[in-house]
């Protein structure tokens, strides 16, 4: 007798009212078995953990504090406007270095972005890394310089620059109102 004819006669059995089924007869009559559930089914919601990464994320985003060694102190600034730095090629010129002070390619004293000490190496990475803002639009060039930095320091940078046709050269200062 298959599953089927078993429930088929428990449902007989109820609706001519007869008595509820014994012990015995629940025995007899056994559940079907479940269908396998697909692949799909047994993965593993994973929505919760990355709600809960993003809440990290945020929590450690606003609860860290930014990297002082890499800032610049920039000189404040009397005249002058505004330029967009993300529209400009940045060098910056650090305080120190025995002979020359350390530059570094783009904003800020990034260990990875330190230019050569040999200054006909350190122009040729100048002018490479103002060919490239150039190949990406950026025709400004901005240079910021610690206050301590020798103005012969910058007048290296400057030179170097000034190689490259087509660009503007700018020195980055701090605005006056944010002393």
């Amino acid at each position: 007798m298959s599953i089927n004819d078993k429930l088929d006669s428990v449902i007989l059995k109820r609706s001519e009212g007869s008595a509820i089924l014994g012990a015995e007869d629940e025995e007899e009559i056994a559940r079907p078995p479940r269908p396998k559930r697909d692949e799909e089914e047994l993965d593993m919601d994973i929505t919760p953990m990355i709600d809960i990464t993003f809440l990290l994320l945020i929590f450690f985003l606003v609860s860290s504090t930014p990297d002082e060694t890499t800032a610049m102190n920039l000189p404040p600034a009397q005249y002058g406007g505004a330029v967009s730095q993300e529209f400009s090629t940045v060098i910056s010129v650090a305080e120190g270095g025995i002979d020359q002070a350390p530059v570094y390619r783009g904003d800020g004293k990034i260990p990875k972005n330190l230019l050569s000490t040999d200054p006909q190496v350190r122009a040729e990475e100048i002018t490479q890394h103002i060919s490239e803002g150039l190949s990406d639009g950026k025709t400004d060039v901005v240079i910021k310089a610690d206050r301590g930095v020798a103005c012969r320091d910058i007048d290296v940078v400057l030179k170097a620059i000034s190689k490259t046709e087509g660009v503007k050269i700018y020195l980055g200062v701090l605005e006056s109102h944010s002393r």
